[in-house]
């Protein structure tokens, strides 16, 4: 792959505090000609203020959980594409970045993502992200499974296995399609991209976000979470016993 522009998709729910900052620093990065926001079924000025930033908004009526956003991201940008002239054979169609839309104005440093896989050195890159400014409720439960599910299927031991912040090539995207439901859809990435015998790169980003707490919400999330793993790992290793 050669160097390219870069579409940057921002999954949100909720995010009327800080997706305007996300935006903003996202729109600055080298690379990036066009930030999509798929506003998950927000019940606050997330897709009005995501407009104002300068991106473009797609909304699910209701939630429909990250990896749903994530498609519709991409199937708009794939709109976008038909209507340039980019699709078909020899387009040079665009990489995908993924970004949480928490990120604020620490999104500026994601751009380090984007030369491994606009020169071809990776496939797909993911975030590896420092200690954060609050500290989590969890105890690393999800972590742990993810990380054994990816070593498990492809001998990749990744360091940040829900890391959600990746930059992908249209063919790694298109080989891991369709995504692993809910919070899944990080670990099935990996998998998929791997197992198809592409290059994934782990890179250091300076990057900081909303933490899930220990109150009874972020134990819920944990529990969503730890769920739609399970589920993306049950259902690849059901894949592999019935080719």
């Amino acid at each position: 792959m050669t160097d390219t522009a870069v579409a940057a998709i921002i999954p949100a729910k909720d995010e009327a505090a800080r997706i305007a900052a996300t935006v903003d620093a996202v729109r600055r990065l080298d690379g990036i000609d066009l930030v999509v926001v798929v506003d998950d079924g927000s019940s606050d000025a997330t897709s009005e203020l995501a407009r104002a930033a300068g991106a473009l908004v797609v909304r699910h009526p209701r939630n429909r959980g990250k990896a749903a956003a994530m498609t519709s991201g991409a199937g708009y940008v794939s709109r976008i594409e038909f209507e340039e002239g980019r699709v078909g054979p020899g387009a040079e169609r665009r990489a995908l970045l993924f970004v949480d839309g928490d990120l604020e104005a620490s999104a500026a440093n994601l751009g380090v993502l984007i030369p491994p896989v606009s020169s071809g050195e990776a496939d797909m890159t993911i975030a590896t992200l420092p200690p954060q400014k609050t500290a989590g409720g969890g105890r690393g439960f999800v972590v742990r499974l993810a990380r054994a599910g990816i070593e498990e299927f492809t001998g990749f031991r990744a360091v940040q296995p829900l890391s959600g912040m990746r930059c992908i090539s249209r063919r790694a995207f298109d080989a891991a399609t369709p995504l692993a439901r809910g919070w899944g859809v990080e670990v099935g990435l990996t998998i998929d991209v791997l197992l198809s015998g592409m290059q994934v790169l782990e890179v250091p980003c300076e990057l900081h976000h909303r933490v899930s707490g220990s109150d009874w919400r972020g134990q819920l999330h944990r529990a969503r979470q730890y769920r739609d793993v399970a589920l993306a790992l049950a259902h690849r290793r059901l894949r592999r016993v019935t080719g």
